[in-house]
């Protein structure tokens, strides 16, 4: 069992910075490929980016590429995303998701936060 906490959100201009930061408890934090999902309002949840059980390798969605980085600290049991110019279309509420397997689908991801909103303003 592995539980996630996501901290960080906010609210923020559209160009600027934030950084999600997302705590899991367990001695196996390592052994789980960590992503991130966002969900907007109105809208069904989404792939952001992932990372690999290393650290070393990231693969993230096209609309946030070149603008957000994801990675790890295993041993803090932590994983990061660090949002950067960011737009009012990211405004959505964002989870981190535990994933022991290769899958990037929503639906194969094991273990879920309760999520962290982000609201970019105009």
């Amino acid at each position: 069992q592995v539980q996630l906490v996501e901290s960080g959100g906010g609210l923020v201009q559209a160009g600027g910075s934030l950084r999600l930061s997302c705590a899991a408890s367990g001695r196996t934090f390592s052994s789980y490929r960590m992503g991130w999902f966002r969900q907007a309002p109105g809208k069904e949840r989404e792939f952001v980016g992932v990372i690999n059980r290393s650290g070393d390798s990231t693969y993230y969605a096209d609309s946030v590429k070149g603008r957000f980085t994801i990675w790890r600290d295993n041993a803090k049991n932590t994983v990061y995303v660090q949002m950067n110019n960011l737009k009012t279309e990211d405004t959505a509420v964002y989870y981190c998701a535990a994933n022991r397997g290769l899958s990037n689908r929503e639906a194969d991801f094991d273990y879920w936060g309760q999520g962290t909103q982000v609201t970019v303003s105009s």
